[in-house]
């Protein structure tokens, strides 16, 4: 398999232009193949590093926005015991829910960030997986991770299992952690928009039907957002390293 550099950029979005193989001479550089090797590595042990930082914020931020919410449900639940349910319930509700509601969309924002970032980092390894089989091309049967830099080699490096059909692909976006959060912060929009009709003196069926539409619109704002992120990056990346038809 060949790993030639077809085009050349340092990011993303960086503009195709030819480039040397890593055992290729050229007038400026005389870096030899130790040296390149020694850069390689330590850049590749630098992204590992910065790609187990998002992974134990994006924890983090996902537990802390867990831990509010859990902490404002029992709280609402004392002093709804306490008061009946009454004014005093509802009033303590829309001063404590849109505080937890800042914490989800941040933490929301900030997922979407942290998976941004560690894109960036699979596509750097992946980089430098395919710069290793050009100093060692026999190394290749040895490597369990992706040496492209495609969307395919990226799901390879992610751990993303091949196939499974559009059930597998719905089931996978359902369970991970920023479809979680979204789903819990259209709760919370729902939540607040029944309350809030429930305190200007609403009935039943207005109280339901204004609490789903509040949750379907947050649903739908925060899709659309995650939406025009992905097709970004779709848009603005240009893979170096390919994945062969068929491979």
């Amino acid at each position: 398999m060949s790993f030639e550099r077809v085009t050349a950029g340092t990011g993303l979005g960086a503009e195709p232009a030819p480039a040397p193989r890593l055992g290729e001479a050229t007038p400026t550089d005389g870096a030899s193949p130790a040296m390149r090797l020694q850069i390689l590595s330590t850049e590749h042990w630098s992204l590992l590093a910065s790609r187990s930082l998002a992974w134990n914020e994006s924890f983090s931020r996902a537990g802390m926005f867990l831990s509010t919410l859990s902490g404002a449900v029992v709280a609402l639940g004392l002093v709804g015991g306490a008061s009946g349910f009454g004014e005093a319930f509802t009033l303590f509700a829309l001063v404590i829910l849109p505080v937890v509601l800042v914490i989800g969309v941040a933490t929301y924002l900030r997922l979407g960030a942290s998976n941004y970032h560690e894109a960036l980092c699979v596509v750097g390894m992946n980089r430098i997986r395919a710069a290793y089989l050009e100093l060692a091309p026999d190394l290749e049967r040895y490597f369990v991770m992706s040496a492209h830099d495609d969307f395919p080699g990226m799901g390879v490096t992610m751990g993303v299992p091949p196939g499974g059909g559009r059930f597998f692909w719905l089931a996978q976006m359902i369970s991970g952690t920023p479809t979680v959060v979204m789903i819990l912060n259209s709760v919370l929009v729902g939540a607040i928009a029944a309350i809030a009709a429930v305190r200007m003196g609403a009935a039943a069926p207005v109280v339901l039907i204004t609490g789903a539409v509040a949750f379907v619109i947050a649903v739908t704002l925060q899709s659309s957002y995650t939406q025009r992120a992905i097709t970004k990056l779709q848009a603005g990346h240009r893979p170096m390293f390919p994945t062969p038809e068929g491979g």
